[in-house]
């Protein structure tokens, strides 16, 4: 499965954003699916992940409240909306999915990188103050 990451750009703090990964095959609704930003000269971080099924969703702490994931299995797309970016939100976001339909129920599995075997290319992300 291919992914591909888009909907980033330069925005004002306080401004929304929503990112897209659209996925190449239909297998795409098998999958568990993520989201993970790197900031510069940072460590790539968990922000989010959404069943296959996009009946359960988990965050990390610090994106709780302003970032939703979805997903429309029909369009073999994922979404994630960012509301009331900061300056802190800069970086580079990808998409991950991955074939272990349980993984997101493991607090640890869901934040691991290699958890996802599959990834999008990223897709910039930068908030001015």
């Amino acid at each position: 499965v291919q992914l591909q990451a888009s909907g980033g750009g330069l925005v004002t703090a306080g401004e929304s954003l929503r990112l897209s990964c659209a996925a190449s095959e239909r297998t795409f609704s098998d999958l568990v699916m993520a989201w993970f930003r790197q900031a510069p000269g940072q460590e790539r971080e968990f922000v989010a992940v959404i069943s296959s099924t996009g009946g359960t969703t988990f965050y990390t702490e610090s994106t709780k409240g302003r970032f939703t994931i979805s997903r429309d299995n029909a369009r073999n797309t994922g979404y994630l909306q960012i509301h009331s970016l900061e300056p802190a939100d800069t970086g580079v976001y990808y998409c991950a999915a991955s074939s272990s339909r349980h993984s997101y129920l493991s607090s640890l599995k869901r934040r691991t990188r290699n958890t996802y075997e599959f990834w999008g290319q990223g897709t910039q992300v930068t908030v001015s103050s």
